[in-house]
């Protein structure tokens, strides 16, 4: 028998899996409002709140993202009832680490004291916390690893360019965490999982990590975000909705089957289109984008952590989580709570 799969004692190999454990998740105290961003740019209350429905979001003010990713991670393993000395793997993904090296996932290793625990980054952007989870997956069901946390975590506002209205009012800092390890039980865990990337259209949405050596005028802010919104959305409302169908084909599942879909909380619109594409009610679709804005690789497991906190997610719930962005990355996750 392969060792991804055990017999249930009557001769049928399942397929193993894994579960979340415990969740957690960190804010930078300070808010910055709509209102004060007015003060800072050329914008308006009423026009990021039509465009984009966020109204605050929180800024890091001496936290980073490994400081953020550790207090999600301690809280994420105090729910779970587990030890730093415990975790096997960490997998940290994040697109604004203030290091190269060494990777933010083994500083975060550092200050947790998980000694026992494999540590490194993955950059696959807005998408970066389900490909995390993705590769988790891979390793325990392999037989490499028993458990692991997935973080997500960023530090947006240091590459932020706040004289660009365009993509200033969108971003937010913080971090959100997942224990995960082997599922024993039948039917609970993730049940299917769908990844994608196009590279062909990188460039809709990029920052480079110094500027470029050019005449250009603009490449002075080139270490900044930029983004083409419009192409931004139009790969959003489409690529989601056929990424999440596909994710529930496989689990053998359609859209009125699931109870929540926790998606990347890019702009609070695109949620809603996505909602109308897939034929389902805004109320299956939580939101936090209106207190925390676009959080990239931690918008997710942010939100993951607030639902279940709230008591939102109950077990036995059937949820599709869904990312995308730069890359163009995107993917689509079932699970059963």
């Amino acid at each position: 028998m392969s060792a991804s799969g055990h017999s249930d004692g009557k001769g049928f190999c399942r397929k193993m899996t894994i579960k979340i454990s415990g969740t957690g998740s960190a804010l930078p105290e300070k808010r910055l409002t709509n209102k004060e961003l007015e003060q800072m740019v050329d914008t308006s209350d009423a026009w990021i709140r039509e465009r984009t429905g966020i109204q605050e979001r929180h800024i890091a003010e001496g936290d980073s993202v490994v400081s953020l990713a550790a207090k999600a991670c301690q809280r994420a393993l105090a729910d779970a009832g587990r030890t730093a000395e415990e975790v096997d793997l960490i997998l940290l993904a994040t697109c604004s680490a203030e290091m190269l090296l060494p990777c933010s996932a083994a500083q975060v290793q550092g200050e947790l004291g998980a000694v026992n625990a494999v540590a490194f980054d993955i950059n696959a952007a807005c998408a970066g916390f389900l490909f995390a989870l993705q590769t988790a997956r891979a390793y325990i069901t392999g037989g490499m690893y028993q458990n692991a946390l997935v973080i997500g975590a960023e530090v947006l506002s240091k590459i932020v360019d706040w004289e660009d209205r365009g993509t200033c009012v969108l971003f937010g800092d913080g971090a959100g965490a997942v224990f995960v390890e082997k599922s024993e039980e039948e039917d609970r865990g993730i049940l299917s999982m769908v990844q994608g990337s196009d590279g062909s259209r990188g460039g809709v949405l990029y920052c480079r990590t110094r500027p470029q050596e050019t005449e250009d005028a603009f490449a002075g802010r080139d270490a900044f975000v930029h983004m083409n919104g419009g192409e931004v959305y139009k790969f959003a409302v489409r690529q989601v909705p056929d990424c999440i169908e596909n994710a529930l084909k496989k689990a053998g599942l359609t859209v009125a089957d699931i109870d929540l879909f926790v998606l990347h909380q890019a702009n609070v619109r695109i949620i809603e289109a996505i909602a109308k594409r897939l034929r389902a009610g805004m109320e299956h679709f939580p939101v936090n984008a209106d207190r925390v804005g676009n959080t990239s690789s931690a918008a997710i497991p942010l939100l993951l952590d607030e639902l279940r906190k709230s008591g939102k997610i109950q077990v036995g719930q059937r949820l599709v989580l869904s990312g995308f962005g730069a890359g163009l990355t995107y993917g689509a996750c079932v699970m059963r709570w």
